[in-house]
């Protein structure tokens, strides 16, 4: 048995061998049959690999919000040919009491937080930066949501209880603001209110969802409350529950559910006037969509391969054609039908092979190129890479089949007259 196997082991290494050889020996050739196969396994790889970077980043923006909350408001995240949009207008925005109630009754939570948002220009001097996103936060926020600081701090208790005149701002912000001089203990003015810098978020990069806290003014609600009303249009309010350790987020809805409604005062068979929302609700249909995006480009990919998979099952044939008498020498001298066989699909394959390979180096250099000059990060996974070489052997193998038990089934008399 161990004979049998080296034996099979050395005509293998010999297959290998001889393939090598004959590609040596016609490079232009070679170069030819791979560039076909390259572009269709360039186009399958590319694709994945923007595809999987786009939902690694929307989804990486997604989780930013925060995996483990529960965001009560009066607008649904969730959009249907039936978003009654004017009825979820007249929604009462949540409240502060609101938010005191879950806080006292919540027992699945890790604590809430009255969050509101608005569109503000912000000036210092002659600089100004318009259209920033204004966020109003309770001190509770400081709980439930990670955040990085570059210079400073968050609040404490008492700055957001009495709604003092203070922020925090995002990286571009302070760049527009302040851009030759230290933004903290700065006081810049937001809708005629004076605001002191006491604390500057770490730069984030850009966000696909637009959520980024490097263009974001962060202050107490109270102060926010001093300028506009919650229930105003022009403002739009939101609870950010946290759930507690191993507390699944579908079990802190529930609860959540059952609060609201108490504290709105609606009857059991009263419509909800109030969204309870998550992240699920914005990753699903993004993966949705992206399959497919994924199956579209299977099926572009797929196209071009065929027609690389027929320029290499036509180089096999003539490579046959061309070795005819070498294979029927070989055969004569004893050389079995798998050996044969096995030379030429070797041959196809490490065609195919070198085509995954230069797709995979070029897609890595677009990948770092992008990477470099981006903040929207391309990744050439280790699946992807698995991918390309996969598809190229199985092309291989497909194209170089009939080319190769074509050669292996010839006469060793009549091939070794072959002219």
């Amino acid at each position: 048995m161990f004979r049998t196997v080296r034996i099979t082991i050395n005509q293998l290494s010999e297959s290998f061998f001889f393939a090598v050889q004959a590609l040596q020996q016609n490079k232009t050739r070679a170069f030819l049959s791979t560039l076909g196969i390259t572009i269709g396994i360039f186009c399958i790889i590319m694709v994945l690999t923007l595809v999987e970077s786009l939902e690694r980043n929307i989804q990486k923006s997604v989780d930013s919000f925060g995996k483990d909350l529960v965001f009560i408001d009066k607008w649904p995240w969730s959009f249907g040919s039936d978003y009654k949009w004017w009825k979820y207008m007249n929604r009462p925005n949540p409240r502060m009491d609101e938010m005191k109630a879950i806080n006292e009754r919540s027992v699945l939570s890790a604590g809430a937080a009255l969050v509101i948002n608005m569109n503000v220009t912000a000036k210092y001097e002659s600089n100004s930066a318009q259209g920033v996103s204004l966020q109003g936060v309770t001190y509770e926020y400081g709980r439930i949501k990670k955040m990085d600081f570059a210079q400073g701090r968050f609040f404490n208790e008492n700055e957001t209880k009495s709604g003092l005149p203070v922020a925090i701002i995002g990286s571009e912000i302070a760049k527009a603001l302040f851009p030759s001089v230290n933004p903290l203990d700065k006081t810049f003015s937001i809708r005629g209110a004076r605001v002191k810098v006491v604390g500057v978020f770490a730069k984030e990069g850009e966000s696909l969802l637009g959520n980024s806290m490097d263009n974001l003014i962060m202050v107490p609600t109270n102060l926010v409350a001093r300028y506009i009303r919650i229930n105003s249009d022009r403002a739009n309010a939101q609870i950010h529950v946290k759930a507690a350790d191993n507390i699944p987020v579908d079990l802190l809805e529930e609860e959540l559910r059952g609060i609201m409604r108490s504290k709105r005062k609606l009857s059991p068979g009263a419509e909800e006037n109030f969204a309870l929302n998550k992240t699920t609700l914005i990753s699903a249909p993004i993966k949705q969509l992206f399959s497919v995006v994924t199956l579209a480009g299977w099926v572009i990919g797929g196209f071009a391969m065929i027609v690389g998979g027929f320029g290499i099952a036509n180089i096999m044939f003539v490579s046959v054609k061309e070795r005819t008498n070498q294979i029927g020498i070989q055969k004569a001298l004893g050389a079995k039908n798998y050996f044969i066989l096995s030379e030429f699909l070797v041959e196809s394959v490490m065609l195919c092979i070198a085509g995954g390979s230069i797709v995979i180096v070029i897609v890595s250099l677009i990948s770092y190129g992008a990477n470099s000059v981006s903040d929207f990060e391309v990744y050439l996974s280790m699946k992807n890479i698995a991918t390309g070489l996969t598809v190229s052997v199985i092309i291989g193998l497909i194209s170089g089949i009939l080319p190769a038990y074509n050669a292996s089934r010839l006469n060793p008399v009549d091939a070794i007259r072959a002219k």
